[in-house]
């Protein structure tokens, strides 16, 4: 495994644990997030079955992004032709594209992994791509809300947001 490989796999536990110690934070940062983007999206006959719908859906984006991120999740069920194969899925599947972005993070995993990496470094360097990079997919998922919001994607841009806010007041 090359140094830049074993740092994004650092990078990916870093995401997971942090957001796993930070699960009830984040649900409620969802909820604010949720209801002040409502107060402009919302029609008028927007009731409170719905807001719980929409903060309901935004939790259970954080259960799947912190699997997501989990070091013994999906990303390692997959063989090299396979990720190719899903990561063109993603993009279809998706109403955002991340491709620049991981290009981004792959590129500062790369830079930052350059002049080697020993054990006892790895985690301060995958913190420092955490801060560099923030968490992937969200600057995606956050420009492209903001470029044109929607309803259908307020549960992922909560969730993006949320997650940035955390991480920044969370740093090691």
């Amino acid at each position: 495994m090359s140094d830049a490989k074993l740092l994004l796999t650092a990078y990916w536990e870093l995401l997971h644990d942090r957001l796993a110690a930070n699960n009830d934070k984040l649900k409620s940062a969802l909820d604010r997030i949720v209801a002040a983007e409502l107060k402009e999206l919302a029609p008028p006959d927007f009731d409170a079955d719905k807001f719980d719908a929409y903060c309901e859906a935004a939790h259970a984006f954080l259960t799947e992004r912190i699997e997501m991120y989990n070091p013994l999740g999906i990303q390692y069920t997959f063989d090299r032709t396979s990720r190719s194969m899903a990561g063109k899925l993603e993009l279809q599947l998706n109403w955002y594209d991340s491709t620049a972005e991981f290009e981004d993070l792959t590129k500062a995993a790369a830079e930052l992994a350059a002049a080697g990496i020993s054990d006892a470094r790895l985690n301060e360097l995958a913190d420092e791509l955490v801060c560099r990079c923030g968490a992937f997919p969200d600057k995606s998922i956050i420009a492209a809300y903001e470029e044109k919001p929607a309803l259908q994607k307020l549960p992922d841009y909560a969730l993006a947001k949320a997650i940035e806010k955390t991480l920044s007041s969370s740093k090691t």
